[in-house]
């Protein structure tokens, strides 16, 4: 893992237009972070998902076409604390449906608190935590053969690109059967005022979210980030429907991280790439889906419109 980290950070910082991979804002500082900005006014995101979860709970069992006596396994690609993923088993549990959750997370920690809170508020539910990369813990799961459930919620998929996308979706059919589904959360294209202020929050916490990136790599990789000199720069751009992050250099510095061996120079206002936040429409997903194995069977919307969870069908 850490070499994994030390081999993604050179390469994103000696890249002529500098990136650094989302996937290292979770560790246990990021981890708590991000449940913060969760319930902040701006981060309309989480309370639309949420919506669907609490109001439209049957409608989505309904949607997915399961059975209660038939065994199934509920996989959850990146389940962190798994506020909405509890109403959705709550509601299963209650009404006998016979399964396994198997929340995948790369984080140790937010898997831990999960199977904590889940062992006191939803005893009933059988809950076998995996921790890894998702296609490699997906590909030891295939081997079962029993219908799945897979659960992307969140926008998570609007963290890559279109392209990415669509093989990230591709590779999640080559790891399920024919019948499997796949619920996945999407945030839909919206105007700049609703979107920008969900990754510039008032209370700063998205910016201490974006910068512990460097407190990681200074704490774990031997970095000399200083923090004063970096700030927080979200951007979105609302005709093609893409936000993205950036920490931004404040002055002309040169950063060196000991366990590469090597030292990093930043102009004044040179950008370092963190996210994408990619927005969603109908036309856009069935494009994304078009040369994957997936059909799209059901769309359901917040109270808003705001955000949508699609169903799709693995054929």
């Amino acid at each position: 893992m850490i070499e994994t980290f030390k081999k993604d950070v050179d390469q994103g910082l000696k890249a002529s237009t500098k990136t650094l991979p989302s996937k290292y804002f979770y560790n246990k500082k990021g981890d708590a972070l991000f449940v913060e900005i969760m319930k902040l006014p701006e981060y309309y995101l989480t309370r639309c998902e949420l919506d669907i979860f609490e109001n439209k709970t049957q409608e989505l069992i309904d949607g997915l076409d399961i059975q209660p006596e038939t065994y199934f396994e509920l996989i959850e690609l990146g389940a962190g604390d798994g506020t909405k993923t509890k109403k959705l088993l709550a509601s299963l549990a209650n009404q006998n449906y016979t399964f396994d959750y198997l929340p995948i997370d790369i984080s140790a920690n937010a898997l831990d608190l999960l199977e904590k809170d889940l062992c006191k508020e939803l005893p009933k539910v059988s809950v076998q935590t995996q921790q890894g990369d998702y296609f490699e813990v997906l590909a030891s799961l295939k081997k079962s053969k029993k219908p799945k459930v897979v659960l992307f919620l969140g926008s998570n998929i609007g963290n890559m690109t279109d392209d990415l996308a669509a093989e990230f979706i591709y590779n999640l059919g080559a790891n399920l059967q024919a019948g499997d589904k796949l619920l996945l959360g999407v945030d839909l294209i919206k105007a700049n005022d609703i979107v920008l202020p969900a990754y510039n929050d008032s209370k700063e916490i998205t910016a201490k979210f974006n910068l512990n990136l460097l407190d990681r790599i200074n704490h774990e990789l031997g970095g000399n980030f200083n923090q004063e000199q970096f700030k927080h720069q979200p951007e979105y751009n609302e005709s093609e429907g893409i936000a993205k992050s950036f920490i931004v250099s404040t002055t002309h510095q040169t950063v060196e991280i000991k366990a590469l061996g090597k030292s990093y120079h930043f102009t004044e206002g040179e950008k370092i790439h963190t996210e994408i936040s990619r927005k969603y429409n109908d036309d856009l997903l069935q494009k994304i889906i078009q040369n994957t194995d997936f059909s799209l069977e059901t769309k359901i919307l917040d109270s808003k419109g705001y955000f949508a969870d699609y169903i799709l069908k693995r054929n």
